[in-house]
């Protein structure tokens, strides 16, 4: 493995011993890059989380509308923390190592878009398709397939553009602790754009009038409003990759100019041997991690199981729950659904302010800390959707008539409210993990998918066990949500009492 290697090395004199003049004999300190330069680098999470709002506020009622009971309709987004599992890990090794001329995560991050392109012109078209090959009435098996081909791709192609862009993020900050929670910082701030303006688009019922030609004999309204959704989102992705690619200046791997900010060590610094080439070799460096990072994978995982049922089911839960309604059973549902995607809206404003705010708050308190406080808030939110629930069940509108605007407002509320921890969730676990693992000799792709598996596994177990969890208790998205609500405070405890506080530092001027 790398890291006794180096040790070995460094042992036998070929590796740069440390100067007595100098406190380290690194090469040349590398030029900082602009934080201008980092904002446009990020900005290519704006496009794609445009899609992935669209994805989390339309997919799981639409699915259902397709005919796919509810108790299965997580089986479908299994593909995210599958391809999660396995591709982030592999694009990051390779990404690490990419020699093109082209740089090398900007390559991944370019074939990513294009991915992203064609699975939501997939998704968008899956009604069509369907009927194209004999689908008729309210259960469209053709349809279906096309749909899940189109939403596996989706989620792959999501994981091999977020893990490179992340990564480069982190190639441009190096060892700067503070910079590096900055520009994780930039990628949750244009997350939030994305969001809210992806969650904005799925709110609006009316794009089939906007672009007509969505309306198909197999395709209808609810099916032309995502077709016309999907067409938005290939602009905003082909907008923010080219801007975000144009930035990154990358230096092809291999290059002797070792004081452009954009290059990073060689594979002799970086753990570049071939053993570490493939997934099951990268849980042969678990046995090099310390103790903190354990605890950090551990409550990202908690952390998990927590999210993972609320971004399948928020907007389904505030159709059902809230609303009353069913798929294809009447209008409630559907407007339901639309008041929960306007909800997701308010969540990432809280989201974008938040991540303004982020570097102060760790600054002050701690990133442990500040996670912890997140997490036992999300818990409080969660235990309120309970409630709320219950209220809403032993009130007489459900079933012929739309809920009273105090269950709304409400809703909306706790909504907003998830928008904090949610924000530190996408930003805080990333900026621990890539200071605290660098000392292993892992590359900075690498190290995202090391994390990424913390993440992804909880995810695997929520979308095989939520829907048969949910039908064990009588169906509704309740009991999910009370499993969340408790991996979130135990999450949040072990953040507090556990992660060690960042040493206090000076703060830097940053450019």
């Amino acid at each position: 493995m790398a890291i006794p290697e180096a040790d070995r090395q460094r042992a036998k004199g070929k590796l740069p011993a440390s100067s007595s003049t100098r406190p380290a004999a690194r090469p040349p300190v590398r030029a900082r890059v602009p934080l201008r330069q980092l904002l446009r680098v990020a900005s290519v999470a704006c496009g794609i989380q445009f899609g992935w709002a669209l994805q989390l506020s339309l997919l799981t009622p639409y699915v259902q509308e397709l005919g796919i009971p509810h108790k299965w309709a997580s089986i479908i987004w299994l593909c995210g923390p599958l391809s999660g599992l396995l591709v982030q890990p592999v694009v990051g090794h390779m990404s690490d190592r990419c020699t093109s001329r082209f740089g090398r995560r900007r390559p991944f991050i370019v074939a990513g878009a294009v991915s992203i392109i064609v699975a939501v012109l997939m998704i968008g078209y899956s009604a069509d398709i369907g009927w194209l090959f004999g689908d008729r009435g309210s259960y469209r098996p053709r349809a279906i397939v096309a749909f899940v081909f189109g939403f596996w791709i989706l989620d792959v192609a999501n994981n091999m553009t977020q893990g490179p862009c992340r990564a480069l993020l982190a190639d441009l900050t190096g060892k700067d602790h503070r910079r590096t929670r900055v520009a994780n910082a930039y990628f949750s701030l244009f997350m939030a754009v994305g969001n809210v303006l992806g969650f904005a688009t799925g709110s609006y019922s009316g794009w089939f009038k906007i672009l007509p030609f969505t309306m198909t004999a197999g395709c209808d309204v609810d099916c032309a409003n995502l077709k016309s959704a999907f067409f938005l989102d290939i602009i905003f992705i082909a907008i923010t990759t080219y801007l975000s690619v144009l930035a990154a200046k990358e230096v092809p791997f291999g290059s002797s100019n070792r004081s452009t900010p954009f290059h990073e060590e060689g594979p002799e610094q970086s753990g570049g041997h071939a053993e570490e080439a493939f997934l099951w070799e990268l849980f042969g460096t678990f046995r090099y991690f310390s103790g903190p990072i354990w605890i950090i994978l551990s409550v990202t995982a908690l952390n998990w199981i927590g999210w993972f049922p609320f971004l399948l089911f928020d907007t389904d839960w505030m159709g059902r729950e809230i609303y009353g309604g069913q798929p294809n059973e009447g209008e409630s549902y559907n407007a339901g659904v639309r008041m929960g995607a306007f909800g997701l809206m308010l969540n990432s404003v809280v989201l974008g302010i938040t991540s303004v705010l982020m570097e102060k708050l760790c600054s002050k308190w701690g990133a442990g800390f500040v996670w912890g406080v997140s997490n036992i808030l999300m818990t409080l939110c969660f235990l309120s959707m309970l409630i709320l629930s219950y209220v809403a069940n032993h009130m007489d509108y459900i079933g012929h008539d739309l809920p009273p605007n105090g269950i709304v407002i409400a809703a909306l509320v706790i909504f907003s409210i998830l928008g904090v921890p949610l924000a530190i969730t996408y930003s805080v676990p990333y900026a621990l993990i890539s200071t605290r693992i660098e000392s292993l000799g892992l590359g900075q792709g690498l190290s995202m998918g090391v994390l990424n598996l913390a993440i992804v596994i909880p995810q695997v177990v929520v979308s095989v066990g939520s829907g048969p969890w949910d039908q064990l208790f009588g169906g509704g998205n309740s009991p999910a949500f009370a499993v969340a609500g408790v991996a979130a405070l135990t999450s949040g405890l072990i953040s507090i009492l556990a992660i060690p506080r960042s040493s206090s530092q000076k703060p830097r001027a940053l450019p």
